[in-house]
């Protein structure tokens, strides 16, 4: 076959393809994200020349890769039809151990920050039995944890964090590799196991299973109450990580580390295409939508506008984005 016959073939096939209004529809809803985000980064790039400079590109994508890490688990919670306000508190809560154990010696990096870790899981699995066996709505159960882990973090570090950070942590948040920061190369790394988790697994289609309709999962044979406990685990779990790595790309302890992640990623999700009561979303979209909300909190400071427009702007797009899924799915 020669390939001018392959090539009008092909043609054909795609006319044939968006020809039919639900293709056409769905794949402009899976493919949104995607075409926004474009978009956006050409409306920046129009807005502000330094914005295409090399070292802000790499500041920004390295923001919407801690971000990122951090909303992966947000995203797990919310296709189960949970969702997660800890994961700032839990952030920082990592930032103040790390600094106080380690205390500057790189030899105690590996041991510290798999201790913290520990610790993150500890906190995720207590938010998954008070929502999965007592029957707590999540967004109280999370939020009575960020209090509870802030409590503590001031009682732990009296007021004052101590310590100082290794710099083999600091590479995590600081350093490039290929000229991409480590921060990335991690992130993509964290997105690719999650997406065979949830597209390749029992786990993945139980998640959700659960997050569609719970009854006809528990009815199918899901262990309804497991799976929502496995999401709390591993959303803790990635915000535990990524608090270090912010921890790290910052290089001192704060008590407010991450402070407004909770937030940023579960806006970060819903701008992916996730909706919040769960069973429909993808962790591609997720990190789509965290790298989004990067580049807009950057072109506002860029543009010298007032901080608090991030909010204006978070919210606009929020509201935009929920509105453009809803038309696409109605029609």
């Amino acid at each position: 076959m020669s390939p001018q016959v392959e090539t009008e073939g092909l043609v054909y096939r795609l006319t044939c393809y968006f020809k039919d209004p639900i293709r056409r529809n769905t794949f402009l809803e899976k493919s949104s994200i995607y075409l926004i985000l474009f978009f956006v980064f050409l409306v920046a790039t129009i807005a502000s020349p330094v914005f295409i400079k090399a070292r802000n590109i790499l500041n920004v994508i390295r923001l919407a890769s801690i971000l990122g890490v951090v909303t992966v688990g947000q995203t797990f919670v919310i296709l189960g039809g949970g969702i997660d306000l800890s994961v700032a508190s839990v952030m920082a809560l990592m930032s103040i151990l790390s600094a106080n154990m380690m205390e500057g010696k790189n030899e105690l990096v590996l041991p510290v920050s798999l201790f913290c870790l520990g610790v993150a899981i500890l906190i995720g699995l207590a938010n998954g039995l008070l929502v999965a066996k007592l029957r707590i709505p999540p967004f109280i159960t999370t939020l009575g944890m960020l209090l509870m882990v802030q409590g503590f973090r001031f009682i732990y570090s009296g007021g004052m964090p101590k310590g100082s950070i290794p710099d083999d942590l600091r590479i995590l948040g600081r350093d490039l590799f290929l000229r991409i920061p480590v921060a990335t190369w991690i992130c993509i790394a964290v997105g690719f196991i999650s997406w065979l988790i949830l597209s390749s697994t029992t786990l993945g289609r139980s998640i959700y299973a659960v997050g569609g309709n719970r009854r006809c999962a528990y009815l199918s044979g899901i262990k309804v109450e497991r799976v929502q406990i496995v999401t709390y685990v591993l959303s803790s779990f990635w915000a535990g990580f990524a608090g270090l790595l912010l921890t790290g790309w910052i290089g001192v302890a704060d008590n407010w580390l991450g402070r407004g992640y909770e937030l940023d990623s579960i806006a970060a999700v819903v701008i992916g295409g996730s909706v919040l009561t769960g069973g429909k979303g993808s962790v591609w979209g997720s990190l789509a939508g965290a790298l989004m909300l990067a580049i807009l909190y950057n072109i506002v400071v860029l543009l010298g506008l007032d901080v608090e427009m991030q909010r204006i702007v978070k919210g606009l797009v929020i509201i935009s984005a929920v509105a453009l899924y809803r038309r696409l799915s109605v029609r």
